[in-house]
């Protein structure tokens, strides 16, 4: 059986996990550098004393946090190591209490799993189990082990809720769900590829094995059809909560890209005037301070907004504005090229993505691209202000400006609104593409897929 860490792009997320760590860790000690110097230079002195306690405690705090994160990272990969991918239907239980709890069925479908996630929330959120609730799993129950969304690509460690009574009144919310009565999913098979041999062959030679994760060779009915990702994207919308309404914004083909407030927010003007803010802040606190009331504390608040102003104007200036500037262009095209679409989610960070199909074709057709979507709506409402049907037809503008990795840019236009890229237009056919798609609507047991295709009729 093949290990979860054989696959690459669970390699590469277990990567970033631990050089995010060691950063974290290393940034905790170099806090340590200035407070010695500072004791060095002033010994003795009230300010000095002031300024050494915040820079200590600080790289006290950073150092323990990154701590925590490298024995994370250390227990993942002796659990990938060990162990094998599982695909589980999964449902996230919302909780009074400060940690986030994923409830996954067990294989046999007659049992539940409750575990909780150690992760802040800001990192959670996006690897939430979506609405079509399939999560990969590695470990063991009792234990704790490793969460993904399907791919593989995103890491998150869990373990067991040991409180008896919180497990109970979990298990209780997500069978309330419908959880047991979820369809089985397609479980992740190995296929073990044999580079081919070249050259005269004068005795059989064992070639290397390498193990990839995939669905089963014989599974044909799960292709991206148009019927079936519609089918799929119906689903996510009945389990999508839609309150409120969305303020309309200025159209960007009238004003200029800062009047348009969806494309301030991708620019992020709004980090840098946070940062503004904070900076006057601490300038009128400084003014205003009483006599002796701290200014090395002051001064070291001022650094951090300081930095926090000068990194946030860097990304404005550098990434966000010609950002923008492209959307801007794009939708300036004259040209509609009018496409049907599928509006699902990317499960690994919680992306709305366009799949797009040829205007004119029937339910078997293949998707010719796909188009991720920054959420227009609010923090607690993302998807407010996105197409309310699942599946129907856009319009798309652009092919004008290219991003650095050759692909175009692309703007949707929907009921005379514009749906801003969170990335280029790419191509179904290639394999970051045919990726993207098995994340958006993994394959499913054959009963499943059989409900599916009776499903759509009402989204073509």
């Amino acid at each position: 059986m093949a290990r979860a860490l054989d696959l690459p792009e669970t390699a590469k997320a277990l990567d970033r996990y631990g050089r995010r760590a060691s950063a974290v860790v290393t940034g905790g000690c170099v806090l340590f550098v200035p407070a010695a110097g500072v004791a060095l230079v002033a010994p003795g002195k009230p300010w000095a004393d002031d300024l050494i306690g915040a820079l200590v405690a600080l790289g006290v705090l950073v150092l323990g946090a990154g701590a925590g994160a490298w024995f994370l990272a250390r227990r993942m990969r002796r659990v990938l190591g060990s162990g094998a991918w599982s695909a589980h239907a999964a449902v996230a239980v919302r909780s009074m209490r400060t940690t986030e709890t994923v409830v996954l069925r067990s294989p046999a479908g007659d049992g539940l799993w409750p575990l909780e996630v150690v992760a802040v929330r800001q990192r959670y959120e996006p690897l939430r189990p979506g609405p079509d609730g399939v999560m990969w799993w590695c470990g063991d129950p009792t234990r704790g082990g490793v969460l993904a969304p399907p791919g593989g690509g995103a890491l998150l460690w869990t373990r067991p809720v040991k409180h008896r009574r919180a497990r109970r009144r979990i298990v209780e919310q997500a069978a309330r769900t419908g959880l047991l009565g979820r369809a089985a999913p397609v479980q992740p098979q190995v296929r073990d590829l044999v580079p081919p041999v070249t050259g005269p062959v004068t005795a059989t030679v064992p070639a290397p094995r390498v193990s990839l994760v995939e669905p089963p060779e014989t599974d044909t009915s799960g292709a991206p059809t148009y019927a079936r990702l519609a089918a799929h994207a119906g689903r996510q919308a009945v389990a999508r909560p839609r309150t409120g309404t969305r303020r309309p914004e200025a159209d960007v083909r009238v004003v200029a890209w800062w009047r348009v407030r969806s494309l301030r927010r991708a620019a992020g003007v709004g980090r840098v005037l946070m940062a503004l803010a904070f900076c006057a802040a601490t300038a009128v606190a400084a003014v205003l301070r009483p006599e002796g009331g701290g200014p090395m504390k002051l001064f070291l608040v001022a650094m951090v907004a300081l930095a926090a102003l000068a990194y946030s104007g860097h990304r404005l200036l550098t990434s966000g504005i010609p950002a923008v500037r492209l959307m801007a262009r794009a939708a300036h095209s004259p040209v509609p090229a009018p496409r049907r679409y599928v509006l699902l989610h990317d499960p690994q960070d919680g992306v709305p993505v366009l799949v797009v199909f040829a205007a004119h074709g029937g339910p078997h057709d293949l998707p010719e691209g796909l188009l991720p979507l920054v959420a227009p709506g609010t923090a607690k409402h993302p998807w407010l202000g996105l197409p309310s049907d699942p599946a129907g037809t856009v319009e798309l503008r652009g092919w004008r400006d290219f991003s650095a990795d050759g692909l175009p840019v692309v703007v949707a236009r929907f009921e005379g609104r514009a749906l801003w890229p969170a990335g280029p237009y790419r191509p179904a056919g290639g394999a970051e593409g045919a990726a993207l798609l098995a994340r958006l609507a993994p394959p499913m047991s054959p009963p499943a897929l059989q409900e599916e295709d009776s499903a759509p009729r009402a989204a073509l």
